[in-house]
């Protein structure tokens, strides 16, 4: 998802100085974590006269807004998304989208909704590594390597009788992060 947003230029040095705080105080950036079908999200300020100027030819435009650039990329579908933001990240959206113009807030949902898709604009091109695999499975999977990878360096010199224990407690432990992959249901 893409989402550009206006702010006037005098909000601006606001909301740096909220995406310095949050670069600075680390657990404030847990929920975001934790939402780990979320592969990245970036906000990027632009200031009205930091767009570029390509050639002379060029006409210099008169912008009255700086801009804030949201990026993201996310499992599931759209409405998922979105619901998941508003509802584990509310605060902080409000502390970060308040800077722009009409923001509604990140609830009610449907204005929130209204407002993202109002301002996003469609990507064209994605490119997904494992595209049947969320970042879940993905994590999921390098826990069982090296879970695996574990369990062989010290069952090499095990009794037939202990190495029997030792696998059965390897896939009790591995069980949780044992699934398949595939595509992803719709959301309607």
């Amino acid at each position: 998802m893409n989402a550009i947003t206006p702010m006037k230029p005098w909000k601006t040095p606001f909301l740096r100085l909220v995406f310095f705080l949050l670069g600075a105080i680390k657990p404030l950036q847990n929920d975001l974590k934790r939402l780990s079908f979320i592969h990245f999200a970036r906000w990027v300020i632009v200031g009205k006269h930091q767009f570029p100027h390509l050639t002379e030819k060029q006409p210099r435009e008169e912008l009255r807004y700086d801009y804030l650039l949201f990026f993201s990329n996310f499992n599931g579908t759209w409405n998922q998304y979105i619901d998941a933001f508003s509802a584990v990240l509310s605060k902080g959206l409000n502390l970060i989208w308040r800077w722009s113009e009409r923001y509604p807030g990140a609830r009610p949902i449907t204005g929130f909704k209204r407002y993202i898709s109002l301002v996003q604009f469609d990507t064209d091109y994605y490119y997904n590594v494992y595209p049947q695999a969320a970042t879940n499975d993905v994590k999921a999977a390098l826990r069982v390597q090296d879970a695996l990878d574990e369990f062989a360096r010290t069952s090499q010199s095990l009794t037939p009788a202990e190495f029997e224990k030792a696998w059965l407690d390897f896939l009790v432990r591995i069980q949780p992060d044992l699934g398949s992959t595939g595509v992803a249901p719709v959301g309607t």
